[in-house]
């Protein structure tokens, strides 16, 4: 690289380029002409002393080169972000944090951080948006909140992009709720699925994961479950089990009236939940708060 200063703005757009794939999408994004976009692009390549992009039928893609510097990009724009904030670590927490959540941690971990933020910092505030995982983090990516309250599966796990920060949270044990009464013999996970291979299945409507992990166990007993019902409420999902209308995943703790919990070994069906922010955004004191506040309740 040449000893010319290099455009954050023309870094943010290759960043974006590599993210999209396009640059048409690109310049709807950022809300410029494609021609705009192909010559910064043209001009960071002169400013850096490389090619960045070359042709791909009637698109362009990236070159080795352009992709590292990507990589570079998301840091470089991450710190220049930070430094936009003036994050003093002094200042008093204040402001308004947007959090996309699913239900039960906006249940169990928002609504308890809330609650002290109104008693003990009252110029924090939180807008709570239940979102599922997926949702979640495709209004964190496009800025729209400031966190995402995440999950997935041991047996399914997700793919956190690199512009993007996780931090673990929890573990939750998951079983197999059925509508059958307690008892039974044990066994391994195939075991116990193998019992209710002629059973309906019901799985979570707006994200697949938990559907992948019953795929994945059902395969290890070989059947393929016949998916009749689709929830997001546990609460709902509990009460069709209690109807007798199928049988579900459900976290291992106390079994409701009328719905037995069976426990899944060999392998174990584990729920792990994360913080996810954007790269040098967790430093702004009024996240920061929120992220201290909520690692309790969503550990415990």
């Amino acid at each position: 690289m040449n000893d010319r200063r290099v455009d954050p703005r023309r870094l943010e757009l290759l960043a974006e380029l590599d993210r999209l794939g396009s640059m048409r999408e690109v310049g709807e994004a950022m809300q410029v002409t494609t021609s705009t976009v192909s010559q910064q692009i043209a001009a960071l390549a002169r400013e850096v002393g490389t090619r960045l992009t070359e042709p791909d039928g009637r698109r362009v893609r990236l070159t080795p080169a352009g992709r590292r510097l990507a990589g570079h990009a998301v840091t470089i724009l991450a710190a220049i972000e930070t430094a936009r904030r003036d994050l003093d670590p002094s200042a008093a927490p204040a402001g308004t944090v947007r959090v996309a959540a699913f239900a039960s941690a906006v249940r169990q971990v928002l609504l308890p951080t809330a609650r002290i933020l109104a008693a003990a910092h009252p110029r924090v505030r939180l807008h709570i948006h239940e979102r599922e995982p997926a949702e979640a983090l495709a209004l964190l990516t496009a800025d729209e909140v400031d966190l995402a309250l995440t999950y997935d599966y041991n047996l399914a796990p997700a793919r956190t992009r690199r512009e993007l920060r996780q931090e673990p949270l929890g573990r939750t044990r998951w079983g197999l709720g059925t509508p059958s009464p307690p008892g039974g013999p044990a066994g391994t996970a195939a075991e116990v699925f193998g019992r209710y291979r002629a059973d309906d299945w019901i799985v979570n409507s707006r994200n697949t994961a938990d559907e992948e992990v019953i795929r994945v166990i059902a395969s290890l007993a070989g059947f393929e479950p016949r998916i009749a019902h689709r929830a997001d409420s546990l609460d709902l999902v509990r009460d069709m089990i209690r109807a007798g209308m199928g049988v579900g995943m459900l976290p291992a703790r106390p079994a409701a009236r009328g719905v037995a919990l069976r426990r899944l070994s060999q392998p174990e069906v584990i729920l792990r939940s994360y913080a996810v922010t954007r790269r040098g955004h967790a430093a702004w004191p009024a996240l920061a708060l929120v992220l201290q506040l909520i690692r309790p309740s969503a550990a415990a």
